[in-house]
């Protein structure tokens, strides 16, 4: 990553079943010592306030400013927790394939109880990075996401759910997005 002489840490935060080993999420984890998982107790059983709370541990643990790295029901995780007491170190988040909980149609029961997605404006320099063809969100649905959460949106093209069925590798485009947004964070 080319984010390493910046003065924050990177906490992981995957979606429903976690990152697996082709996931770019793990891949930065992998190559970029500040980056850290946050992990969940049950991956396939997602538990609204279980997992805010191991957020909250992981961001308490860190003695820096904190930039999170959040991907599909990670994302709701984040417009869930942003204004959360413990989450006060989050100076940057990049929102990628944010799931669409709110809807039967896009996204399996077990994630309904992050339902609905949060709104308000986050309290730190977001960006939101969406596929053309994701199955879990509409574009436009991301779209407005990005809007109401006054951060900056990127199309990222036909990436389907930009995961690891996406081919993506270390997803290079991912890590200048990031890139950028500590970038912001850091001149905040």
């Amino acid at each position: 990553m080319t984010v390493r002489a910046t003065p924050v840490r990177f906490l992981v935060l995957p979606g429903l079943g976690g990152s697996g080993p082709e996931h770019w999420q793990t891949r930065w984890e992998a190559c970029e010592p500040a980056c850290a998982r946050v992990h969940q107790r049950d991956w396939e059983r997602p538990a609204l306030v279980e997992w805010l709370h191991a957020v909250d541990e992981a961001i308490e643990a860190i003695d820096a400013p904190v930039v999170l790295v959040a991907h599909s029901l990670g994302c709701v995780l984040v417009a869930h927790g942003a204004r959360r007491a413990a989450w006060s170190r989050v100076v940057g988040a990049l929102l990628v394939a944010p799931a669409d909980v709110d809807s039967e149609a896009r996204t399996p029961p077990e994630t309904r109880c992050f339902s609905p997605v949060p709104r308000a404006a986050l309290p730190f320099p977001a960006t939101v990075v969406a596929s053309q063809n994701d199955p879990y969100v509409d574009l436009e649905r991301a779209r407005d996401f990005a809007l109401r959460w006054g951060a900056d949106f990127v199309d990222a093209g036909a990436l389907g759910h930009i995961n690891a069925s996406s081919g993506l590798g270390d997803w290079a485009d991912g890590r200048r997005l990031l890139a950028a947004l500590v970038a912001r964070a850091v001149a905040r």
